[in-house]
């Protein structure tokens, strides 16, 4: 009887599942370290600073370190992105986020600015329209004697 595996075959097998195995190891690393940059910059350092998460550049900032700890933490859990985000709001409340979130109250926080500026823009259209049909009434000429004695006196008066 025949081998149905040689030793070949089996060996360039073992081969391509050992390979196989790394590139979805490194993959998953990559997913994760590319994961952790994401969130880290999807968030504030809650130490005052007012900076992004992993910008935060104060020398020994035990706060940055703490929450970069709880983000790295998160990941390795397998969390998803969305309760990661919530999980850090529940715990340090909105200002952790550096943008407020797009859904309820919220929302008018990014419509106003563009709202605004449309109706303010459509208030001085209407405005210099407005103003534009207005009948221009021409100041009254006034010459006669009087006139010239005045002029006179400015020409004087200011040595033209």
């Amino acid at each position: 009887m025949r081998r149905f595996f040689s030793r070949e075959l089996v060996r360039i097998w073992m081969q391509l599942t050992l390979a196989c195995m790394l590139l979805i190891v490194t993959v998953g690393a990559g997913n994760t370290a590319a994961r952790y940059n994401d969130l880290g910059h999807k968030l504030m350092c809650t130490c005052g600073c007012n900076q992004i998460l992993l910008e935060c550049n104060h020398v020994g900032c035990t706060v940055s370190t703490q929450e970069e700890g709880e983000l790295r933490a998160s990941l390795d859990r397998g969390d998803s992105d969305s309760l990661i985000l919530q999980n850090f709001v529940q715990k340090y409340g909105l200002p952790v986020l550096p943008a407020p979130p797009e859904t309820g109250f919220n929302l008018i926080a990014w419509l106003a600015p563009g709202i605004f500026f449309v109706l303010s823009t459509l208030l001085a259209a209407f405005l210099v329209l407005r103003w534009k049909k207005r009948a221009v009434v021409p100041a009254p000429i006034m010459d006669g004697p009087h006139m010239d004695t005045m002029r006179q006196r400015i020409r004087k008066e200011t040595e033209i």
